[in-house]
This record gives structure tokens, C-alpha cells and sequence, in this order.
């Protein structure tokens, strides 16, 4: 019988991947809400799950969860979904709290962690290649802290796999997740009368269906190899194909003009971006998935394509009105 608990696991992503690990067989499920994430639960116990309320920034309360409900695998989602509002917050969640859940792993002897890491983690460099895998180094950019976050916590991880090769760790670099109820700073680029592009970049998306993130997620959690993996469906869409697909005109704008746009807008408080933002629309980086298919034994259901078409038909409004 393996014991997973579930950092997070009750929000967007956590939901989804408890519910696919109710129907695996020998395995009990510890839904761990996190306070600061939104996503506190003050549930019971029932159909195999019990639900407590932990906060990762708290040290010394985690170790004492994984001994009371003898853990063996931790899959550490919580974060802050829409990063941007509360930077020293993000930090201390997703930094020092992945810090604290790694040490009481260590500590109780917990034998596998499932992290969600991002391909925010590689950064968005004008010298990225055109499809990264993960022998890429992870340079995520220090003028933007979710970037940041993401690279400080990987090389977190790096450090345990070197002095605590015991804990198996299985991380997760995801692309871009669409679901029926995904809302952000990303998909918020598609809301408008027009598609933001930067002169000479293709800007282009990798995307993965939320099922396919839990999929994968189950396997790392229960009979799936070590290691780390991209995870991102098959193919790309640039932002003209976007807008194509959306039927909406692009709004082409070189890039220093929008870094002096936003540098202002900001100074206005107009928008909390700033010019830093603008590598993260020009330089994204695009994940190969081969890792994924070929040594975790994981295909996403989902083409990139196919992912973004779903996206659509649970989210109507996005699309502009046919004309007839």
C-alpha cells in the first residue's frame, strides 16, 4: 500500500490528479491544502482520501503530517497560479516552502517527491533553441520571480539529488496547462479584440490538456521512472496562428516600444508589468517532449493543436464571432 500526499492537492491541478489516484489500486490519498494558495479544504475522510491543511511555509509542521499518515510519496503542486500580485509570497510559498518539504522528506524518510517545476525554468533568452529538452541548463530570468522561483528551485532539487540520492525525485517541467476552468496571464492574452505580437518574433505555445498533467503525474506517483521531463503535447502554435485560429487581427508592436509602454504604464500604475515581461511574449521557451514519451513511458492524449481547440469549446467566448 503506498501513501501519497498531495501538497496543493486541492487545487486546479491537485483535483484533478487525487481524482485519478482514487482509482488506482493500493494506494491511499492525503489531499494537503495549502492556506496561502486559496485552496484550503476542511474536509473528512472519504472515498480513500483524507484531507488536512498544511502550510509549507511552516517547517516545522510538515514532518509531523508525513509521520502521522506514513507518507511514502509526496507530489508537491502547491504554488501560486497567477503569479504577480505578491512576490515576497510567491517566494516564501514556492522557494522556501518546496525548501521545507524537501527537508521533511529527508527527515521522515520519504521515499519518492513528484514535483511541478515549469519550462519557466529554462528562462526566456534570445538564445534558446528552437525546441528545448532537458539537457537545456535552467537559467530562468531574475527580472521575472516566477522564472526565477522555478530555476532557485531546481537547483534546490539538484543539490538533494547529489546529498540525498535516496529521495527519488520525479520533476515535472510543464508547458503551458489548458483546462475548462484555466484563467491567467497567459490565456488573458487571447481575451481582447486583438492578439498582442512582437515584430519578428513567432512567439510560439506549447500546451498540454490538464488531464494529460494529471496522467503523467499518477504514473511519477506510483509506478513511473525517475528523473526529469518536459511535459508539453506534441507540435507548437505561434501567435499568428493564434490569432488565425481565434479570428482576430494581430497588434504588432516592435519591441522596445512595448518595453517603454509598459515601463511607463507601470510607473502610471496603469498595469503592474513592466518591461520585463517582454522576453517572457518574445523568447518563450519551447519544450521537446521526447524525454517524456521515450523514458517515462508517457504520451499526452493531446497534440498542442488539439489542446488549445478544447480550450475553445469550454471557453466559447474567446474565439471572435463567425461572420456569415
Amino acid at each position: 500500500m503506498s501513501r501519497v500526499l498531495i501538497t496543493g492537492g486541492s487545487g486546479f491541478l491537485g483535483t484533478h490528479v487525487a481524482s485519478m489516484l482514487t482509482v488506482r489500486e493500493n494506494v491511499e490519498i492525503v489531499i494537503a491544502a495549502d492556506l496561502h494558495t486559496g485552496s484550503a479544504h476542511h474536509g473528512h475522510a472519504h472515498d480513500g482520501i483524507t484531507h488536512v491543511v498544511l502550510d509549507v511555509t511552516d517547517a516545522a509542521s510538515i514532518a509531523p503530517v508525513l509521520r502521522e499518515h506514513h507518507i511514502d510519496t509526496v507530489v508537491h503542486l502547491a504554488a501560486i497560479v497567477n503569479p504577480g500580485a505578491d512576490v515576497d509570497l510567491e517566494y516564501r510559498v514556492d522557494v522556501t516552502g518546496t525548501a521545507n518539504v524537501l527537508a521533511a522528506c529527508v527527515e521522515t524518510g520519504v521515499s519518492r517527491i513528484v514535483v511541478s517545476s515549469s519550462g519557466a525554468a529554462y528562462g526566456y533568452h534570445a538564445d534558446n533553441p528552437e525546441w528545448i529538452d532537458e539537457s537545456q541548463p535552467v537559467r530562468g530570468n531574475d527580472a521575472f520571480p516566477y522564472s526565477r522561483h522555478k530555476r532557485l528551485v531546481e537547483e534546490m532539487l539538484a543539490e538533494y539529488r547529489r546529498t540525498h540520492p535516496e529521495l527519488e525525485q520525479v520533476i515535472f517541467r510543464i508547458g503551458t496547462i489548458l483546462g475548462p476552468d484555466v484563467r491567467n496571464q497567459i490565456t488573458a492574452l487571447w481575451d481582447g479584440r486583438r492578439i498582442l505580437s512582437i515584430t519578428g518574433s513567432d512567439s510560439p505555445f506549447v500546451f498540454i490538456w490538464v488531464d494529460d498533467v494529471a496522467a503523467a503525474m499518477v504514473r511519477a506517483a506510483t509506478d513511473g521512472p525517475a528523473g526529469i521531463f518536459n511535459v508539453a503535447g506534441d507540435g507548437r502554435l505561434t501567435v499568428s496562428e493564434i490569432a488565425a485560429r481565434l479570428g482576430k487581427p494581430l497588434l504588432t508592436i516592435p519591441a522596445w516600444a512595448l518595453s517603454a509602454a509598459l515601463g511607463v504604464g507601470r510607473t502610471l500604475r496603469l498595469t503592474p508589468h513592466g518591461p520585463e515581461k517582454v522576453p517572457f511574449l518574445r523568447y518563450r521557451p519551447v519544450l521537446a517532449n521526447d524525454r517524456l514519451k521515450d523514458d517515462f513511458g508517457f504520451t499526452p492524449t493531446r497534440t498542442s493543436r488539439e489542446a488549445f481547440e478544447e480550450y475553445l469549446t469550454t471557453h466559447p467566448h474567446v474565439a471572435a464571432p463567425s461572420r456569415t
